[in-house]
């Protein structure tokens, strides 16, 4: 039966399960203690734990919403700041949230659903359940076959990491554009990478498929049948994979907002992939179905799934990282099952402990997720978890001054990975890992980060100029860091080119990205996106001519199956608007070619 709008709407207006305010003083002095005791791993310089909403105006986030489970039961539920500024609409328990990849969780769920109802084997190769699209396998498959145990664990050897998400107001794809690449999808197909259980390879494009086998088995559409079949049974009445949501919820739904502040177009945006990214939920919401896997796990019946299916939910995938549909931690011999997720202007987190009944979920919109393991060792903390809190250092730091770091600057090369100092936003960072890292000396030579393990100290040869650091973990050294002294000489993949690339244009060193995008050119000169990425450096450096030669030379090129330069163009036009980018000279450029603007 089809769910309608209005039927949605109304079980939102008549519950009253998130109304509650009335907790027990055991339970407000619970809550208070969550609230102000929040930090980093550092406390720095005698500083001391601070509040919630202290450090979502230090992170800039606009809202978040948090629900904590005791006892098998949720002790409290709570919203903090704005679902929608502008609107002055403050976040509730009630709010509805779209985190990204938890859905990936509920989805799982559902699938092993299919598997107890006999409608699917989870080790048969996909393409024995696959009518509307087939799964094109090749040579990088190895001639082994993908399982949807595969797809729910990562283990499926497949690409296309997540989703960006489309405007809700411009084209979207369908889930097969998706799937093939083909416009208006942003990402390109989602096909084998190497064989399936080698090993952990992320991959929400896999999940996609498993939303099809779903949809292709069960005759209807994806959302209504999810809602009846798992997020109604275990209690989830609030959530909807409906993309986008039902007019009549709207007023529910939290607005999406850059790490900057600066909203999203539209509100938030449309995800198609709704098994990987689709899901609006609550954290009470949420903690409906925690629960039900504690209690299953403890031997009492779940909502949806048989104990069998319960253990593979809640049971590392061959020794991997994750089970069917969570990640597995071990705490020094307590377990915990946990998904975290982020989509455009949102992320969230969730864990539950395997014994005890421990809790908690937190959702908040923006998609800087900094925030979210502050307040969750807080919540450990609180309710004593097993194993879990971690105390923050406490570390001593001296001042520097710009001129002094300014000789640190650069690129560095270790392992197999890069590294940058730099400026941006007037302060100086340690970068890595897609990671701003505040810089705190303890000499004028060293210094260390609150997201990062090692002690660093500069190096310098007998001239006095900067080639490396070192790298300290307690009394481990590890190989050193070495400064890339001629980008012009180095041989690097193309990814490090394209990232390096970025970093800088990030920073506004538009110069500099150049260098890298130019040099990525010359190594890999059939890497059309490095070459695109070139020219659209040029357009930001004020080298018009130089960018527009580079754009009409290859107006006629096939980016990759379906997907011509220009509609590579295009993609990255909407991106720069998207993020409030001066358009003047994409303008002249797009108009002066005859490319038509998305």
């Amino acid at each position: 039966m089809k769910i309608s709008s209005l039927f949605i709407a109304m079980l939102f207006y008549g519950s009253t399960v998130f109304s509650q305010t009335n907790y027990s003083s055991e339970t407000l002095d619970k809550i208070k203690e969550v609230e102000n005791n929040v930090s980093g791993n550092l406390l720095l310089n005698g500083e001391q734990p601070g509040t919630i909403t202290e450090r979502m105006a230090k992170y800039n986030v606009k809202g978040m919403s948090i629900a904590v489970i005791h006892d098998y039961k949720i002790a409290w539920a709570k919203g903090y700041g704005w679902a929608d500024e502008s609107e002055k609409r403050p976040v509730t328990p009630e709010t509805l949230f779209e985190p990204g990849s938890i859905s990936k969780t509920l989805n799982a769920i559902g699938i092993l659903k299919l598997a107890q109802d006999k409608k699917v084997d989870l080790y048969t190769d996909i393409n024995t359940y696959l009518s509307s699209w087939k799964f094109p396998y090749d040579s990088l498959s190895n001639g082994k076959k993908i399982s949807l145990a595969n797809l729910l664990s990562h283990m499926a050897g497949l690409s296309v990491h997540g989703f960006p998400g489309h405007n809700i107001n411009g084209p979207v794809p369908t889930l097969l554009q998706v799937l093939d690449g083909k416009k208006p999808s942003f990402t390109p197909a989602v096909r084998s990478m190497f064989e399936p259980d080698l090993k952990f390879q992320y991959s929400g494009g896999g999940t996609s498929i498993s939303q099809i086998i779903l949809t292709d088995l069960v005759g209807q559409p994806y959302e209504e049948w999810m809602y009846n079949n798992v997020l109604k049974p275990i209690g989830m009445i609030h959530s909807t994979y409906a993309q986008p949501p039902a007019e009549g919820i709207r007023h529910l739904c939290a607005s999406a907002y850059n790490r900057d502040g600066s909203p999203i177009a539209g509100k938030f945006h449309v995800y198609p992939e709704q098994a990987a990214a689709g899901l609006w939920m609550t954290p009470s919401d949420l903690s409906h179905y925690i629960i039900d896997m504690q209690l299953a796990h403890q031997g009492k019946p779940s909502a949806v799934l048989i104990g069998d299916m319960v253990k593979l939910h809640l049971s590392p995938y061959n020794d991997g990282p994750t089970a069917l549909g969570t990640f597995i931690e071990d705490h020094d011999g307590v377990k915990y099952f946990q998904h975290s997720a982020g989509n455009d202007g949102f992320c969230g987190q969730f864990y539950g402990s395997m014994e005890d009944g421990y809790g908690v979920v937190i959702f908040m919109n923006t998609d800087f997720g900094k925030l979210m393991p502050e307040v969750i060792n807080s919540v450990a903390k609180a309710y004593n978890w097993k194993n879990f809190y971690r105390e923050p250092q406490r570390k001593t730091s001296i001042e520097m001054a710009d001129k002094e770091i300014k000789a640190y600057e650069g690129i560095y090369l270790y392992d197999d990975s890069w590294a940058a100092i730099g400026k941006k936003d007037n302060e100086y960072h340690f970068f890595t890992d897609c990671t701003y890292a505040k810089m705190y000396f303890i000499s004028p030579t060293g210094f260390f980060n609150e997201e990062f393990q090692s002690n660093k100290n500069m190096i310098k040869d007998e001239k006095g100029n900067v080639v490396g650091y070192t790298r300290m973990v307690g009394e481990k050294e590890y190989p050193r860091a070495l400064k890339v002294i001629n980008p012009d000489t180095t041989n690097l993949s193309n990814q490090f080119y394209g990232d390096i690339g970025w970093y800088y244009f990030e920073t506004k060193k538009y110069k500099e990205a150049l260098t890298y995008f130019s040099r990525g050119t010359q190594v890999y000169p059939e890497d059309l996106n490095m070459l695109v990425n070139r020219a659209h450096m040029y357009l930001f450096n004020n080298e018009y001519n130089k960018a527009r030669d580079i754009y009409k030379a290859h107006l006629t090129n096939i980016v990759r199956p379906g997907y011509s330069w220009e509609d590579l163009m295009r993609e990255d036009y909407t991106y720069f608007k998207d993020k409030k980018y001066d358009m003047q000279l994409f303008d002249r450029v797009f108009d002066e070619l005859k490319v038509k603007k998305p």
